[in-house]
Formats: structure tokens, C-alpha cells, sequence
């Protein structure tokens, strides 16, 4: 290892380095720029290598900020801070945690999207791991690498559905970059654990493969026997390398991201963010939504645009959160409907997923309904016929959530709750500006990505804090119950104006959710308590902070 953490007879911590000069300062993990003591660029022969003056981490924070600053569009701040990233890890977080409200569109969505869009052409330096479905044969080795000795938590996706953007082939490794760096930023998981997948299976994007820049392999995707083959590959030699390992699965197209969570969840300790770890934000974003309009979630009408993955994970946990207050399970189910391609979702259409089947409604419950088109029953017809009290969006579809429905929506209930969730920001179904001049203020407001004034329903209040508390205990495996843990831990958090509280206490936020779901894990038997510290104690001994240690040769 190039370093280790010991302390001093005092009891203060220290790292021992084994690298020096250029390796030293080349190593983003190690690399403290003009903060390194006139002693350590001696003992580690820096003298010369870097300007003379001897800064602070904060004279550092500012001049990085100020650089920032001077960027002249997000998409250039975005570069920015993969820069400062893959050069000095420590400024870069001490940096984003200072700014985490400003900065969090900027590392995570709606700038990530145009990262991802635009990977090749800004490409600098490698991060993380690009596992090509042409070196299927080689992932053992790969994996081998001793600097991936101290992984506990990889990020994995094979881009093909990165936000509401679509096939993204190897620019999608954006992803596994920005959420790892939210783990460390918003949970003090430290980035040295963090590993960064990206499983090139292909791309179906004909801009991407006929651009001499894509960085990735040019070739259609893989399907079928084939890809399943090279995903079942890689997760052996996941369980084989990282026995403990946290895996997320992260943006894989709809055909592929259920039946892998489902195949896998069992073998190794793994979720997929865009099912479940958007499920229980929003989960916890309407329990709080709940707290002011004073309807109990047994009570609620919930329509839902878009029937893919998050559709069905977001109705899936709130079903279940319904069964546990007191619905029968066809009680709670009659409350749910799922509005797809087809128009919603129906039990006697042919051609639907197996996870969308158990939300589909029977022909009969419409029977009475005044409908425009009887061969696809569309949102309006719902919204006329329904009047929910709840209308969520996961359809990447912009603008579908238009004036005439939400007017309508309004008419029938007092304090409507919408959340617009697709991202990008030129995904969402709506905008909080429009939503509310719709309902006169009445509309009680989530979005998927940043606008002024209302809360973000961001995952990043979910899946940092999930990683932590998993980490903490060493979970088996990831259950349900441990992501309605988590959402309820999340809408417990105290709050003022807004339903969530504010990303400034991202941190804290974390801190609950990870002991929740640490309990939550314990109680299931899928994890044991920690022997000599209480729970909360431990897990906040991991929350790493991005400060400068003294360093001595090891």
C-alpha cells in the first residue's frame, strides 16, 4: 500500500507514505499541492517541485473557488471540478462540502448529463475502471490491481440509460464518478474505498459511434445470452476480489436494470439506485408532504407517468409502506395507477414487464370512466376520472404535466402533491414555477433536479447514507425494509421550510439515514452490531472529513 493511517504517542493521526517526489504529488489520494510542510518536502524530496509558499487548506479552498467562479458555464465548472478531483481529492472535497448546495448541480444532476453527453470530447484523465465486453476474459486481472485493495463500495453502470438522456455508451462513466463522490461528500465514506465502473457492452447511439473522439468500444451493444454472460462474469469476479463489497447498479436500461437487481441481489451486497434509492426519496418526500396536507398515505390517489424502473420501485415501496398501516395488499394496490407508452397500465395488455404486472389495473375498475379514446387511456383520462391527490413524473417526458391537467388536478383536491422527478433539468415534467401559478400556490412541490426555491426529491438524501450504515455493519444483503428505514429516517429529519431539509445538512441527514438503516439491517439478522462502540458512535468514527494529515515515510 502507498499509505496507511497510524498515530503518534499522543493519540494523533498521521499518515505513513511510502510513495515521494512526482509519485507522491501525481497521487490525487496523497497530493496536498503547497500545503506539504517544509519537512515533509524534504523527507519526501518535493523541494523545487512546488512553488515555496507554504499554504493552508483553506487559503487553497478559496483559490479554488475563486477559479470556479471564473468559469464561464456550468459545463466548464463541471471540468473544473474533475480536475481538482483526479488532482488533489482532499481540496477538491473540502471544496465541494463548503459549497455542497452550490456545487451539487454541478457534480450531480442536471450538469453530470451534459458531462456524460460530452465524456469524449472532454476527456482528460482516467478514473475508475472501463471494462470492455472485448476483455471479458481479463476482468480477474483487472480487478487484481493491489490499489483496489481497501474497495468497499463500487459504483457500476453500463450507461446505456444515463438520466433521461438515453445511451450514453462510455460517457456514462460520469455516473459512477459523480454518485461516489456524493457517498464521500454527503457520508464521509472515504474516496480511497470508492471504485468507479463502467461496463462497455457497446453503444446503440449512431452519434457516438460514428464520432472519432467516443472513447469507447465502437460497436452496437451486446444482447441476450451474450450480455448476461458478461455481467454474470464480472459479478463473480466482484465476489471474488471484494467479498464485502456495497455494489450499485446504476443506469442500466429498463430491460436489464430489474432482472439484474433480482438476479443478484441475494449473491452480493448490491441495489440499484434508479429502482430503489429513488423509491425511498420519494417515499420520504411524500411522508413529509403528508405531515402538511394532514391525508393519510392510506388515503391517497397516486397516478404515476412513466412505468419503467423508478415507476415501479417508487409504487412498490409506498404499497408496501401502505400494507404496513393497515390496507389489505389488493386495498393498497387499487390506489396505485401507472401511466406508460400503452396509456395506463391494464391487466389484460400483453406486452407488459414482469415488475410493471402487479400495478396494472383491471378493466373493470375504468369501467365507469368517460374516457376520449377507449384504446389508450391516457393522463388526462385519469386525471379527469381519478382526481389524485398525488401525480408523479418518471417519464423523462418534458412538459407532459401540462396547464390543463394540473388545473384540473386542482379542482378537486385542496393541497395537490406533485413531483416532477425526470432529470436532467430539460427533462422535468414541469417546472415549480408553472406548477404553482397552476394551482395558485396550492401545489405542494418535489423535483428531481435543482430550481429556486422548492425541494429537490434528490437521491443524494438516500443512497449516501444507505452505503455508510451498510458499510458500518457489513450487511449481507440489501432488503426492502431497509429503504423504508431509510425514507422514513429522511422525512423524520427536522426541517423548516421545505418538506426535506436543505443540502447544507446533507451530512447530518446521512449520519440518520445510515443508523436506520444499520438498525433496520441488525434487526433482520443481515448484519451484527458493532462490539465495543454503540452504533451511533461507530458510525460516526467513519465519516471521513477532507483535512490534511501530517505525513512521515513509511
Amino acid at each position: 500500500m502507498e499509505y496507511e493511517v497510524s498515530s503518534d504517542e499522543h493519540g494523533n493521526p498521521y499518515l505513513k507514505v511510502a510513495v515521494s517526489d512526482y509519485a507522491l504529488i501525481s497521487n490525487p489520494l496523497l497530493n496536498k499541492g503547497m500545503a506539504f510542510t517544509h519537512k515533509e518536502r524534504e523527507e519526501f524530496n518535493l523541494l523545487g517541485l512546488i512553488p515555496p509558499y507554504e499554504s493552508t487548506l483553506e487559503i487553497q479552498r478559496d483559490r479554488s473557488y475563486e477559479a470556479y467562479k471564473s468559469k464561464p458555464s456550468d459545463i466548464e465548472k463541471y471540468i473544473y471540478l474533475r480536475d481538482l478531483q483526479d488532482s488533489n481529492e482532499v481540496l477538491f472535497y473540502n471544496l465541494v462540502s463548503t459549497h455542497i448546495t452550490e456545487m451539487m448541480p454541478i457534480v450531480y444532476t442536471p450538469t453530470v448529463g451534459l458531462g456524460c453527453e460530452r465524456y469524449s470530447h472532454i476527456y482528460r484523465r482516467s478514473r475508475g475502471l472501463f471494462i470492455s465486453y472485448p476483455d471479458k476474459n481479463y476482468i480477474n486481472n483487472i480487478l487484481s490491481n493491489p490499489r483496489f485493495n481497501n474497495v468497499k463500495v463500487i459504483v457500476v453502470s453500463d450507461g446505456e440509460r444515463i438520466l433521461g438522456l438515453g445511451d450514453q455508451g462510455a460517457g456514462g462513466m460520469g455516473i459512477p464518478i459523480g454518485k461516489l463522490a456524493l457517498y464521500t461528500a454527503c457520508a464521509g465514506i472515504h474516496p480511497g474505498s470508492t471504485l468507479p465502473i463502467l461496463l462497455d457492452t457497446g453503444t446503440n447511439n449512431p452519434d457516438l459511434l460514428k464520432d472519432p473522439l467516443y472513447i469507447g468500444w465502437h460497436h452496437e451493444r451486446i444482447r441476450g445470452d451474450e450480455y448476461n454472460a458478461f455481467i454474470d462474469t464480472f459479478v463473480k469476479a466482484v465476489k471474488k476480489r471484494f467479498p464485502h463489497v456495497l455494489l450499485q447498479w446504476e443506469d442500466f436500461a429498463q430491460q436489464n436494470a430489474n432482472p439484474l437487481l433480482e438476479r443478484y441481489r441475494n449473491e452480493l451486497c448490491s441495489f440499484n439506485d434508479d429502482i430503489q434509492g429513488t423509491a425511498a426519496v420519494a417515499a420520504g418526500t411524500l411522508f413529509a408532504a403528508m405531515k402538511v396536507t394532514n391525508i393519510p398515505l392510506t388515503k391517497q390517489r397516486i397516478a404515476v407517468v412513466g412505468a419503467g424502473s423508478a415507476g415501479c420501485g417508487i409504487s412498490s415501496l409506498l404499497l408496501q409502506a401502505m400494507i404496513d398501516e393497515g390496507l389489505s395488499e389488493k386495498e393498497a394496490r387499487a390506489c396505485f395507477y401507472l401511466i406508460d407508452r400503452p396509456g395506463l397500465l391494464l391487466d389484460d395488455m400483453n406486452d407488459l414487464f414482469a415488475f410493471q404486472k402487479p400495478f396494472a389495473q383491471s378493466r373493470n375498475t375504468i369501467a365507469h370512466w368517460k374516457l376520449e379514446n377507449q384504446n389508450a387511456i391516457t393522463l388526462k383520462d385519469v386525471i379527469n376520472n381519478l382526481h389524485p391527490t398525488v401525480l408523479i413524473g418518471v417519464s423523462g417526458q418534458p412538459g407532459i404535466f401540462t396547464e390543463e391537467l394540473i388545473r384540473d388536478m386542482a379542482k378537486h383536491v385542496a393541497q395537490p402533491v406533485i413531483f416532477p422527478l425526470s432529470n436532467p433539468t430539460t427533462r422535468a415534467e414541469a417546472t415549480p414555477a408553472d406548477l404553482l401559478k397552476w394551482t395558485n400556490h396550492k401545489a405542494i412541490i418535489g423535483t428531481g433536479s435543482p430550481f429556486p426555491g422548492v425541494t429537490q426529491t434528490n437521491n443524494s438524501y438516500i443512497f449516501p447514507g444507505m452505503g455508510l450504515g451498510i458499510m458500518a455493519v457489513k450487511a449481507k444483503h440489501i432488503s426492502d425494509k431497509m429503504f423504508m428505514a431509510a425514507a422514513k429516517a429522511l422525512a423524520a429529519s427536522p426541517t423548516t421550510n421545505h418538506l426535506l431539509p436543505p443540502l447544507s445538512e446533507i451530512r447530518e441527514v446521512s449520519f440518520k439515514v445510515a443508523v436506520a438503516v444499520a438498525e433496520q439491517a441488525i434487526a433482520e439478522n443481515l448484519a451484527e452490531a458493532p462490539k465495543n462502540n454503540s452504533l451511533e458512535v461507530y458510525i460516526r468514527s467513519l465519516m471521513w472529513k477532507p483535512e490534511y494529515l501530517p505525513y512521515r515515510k513509511k
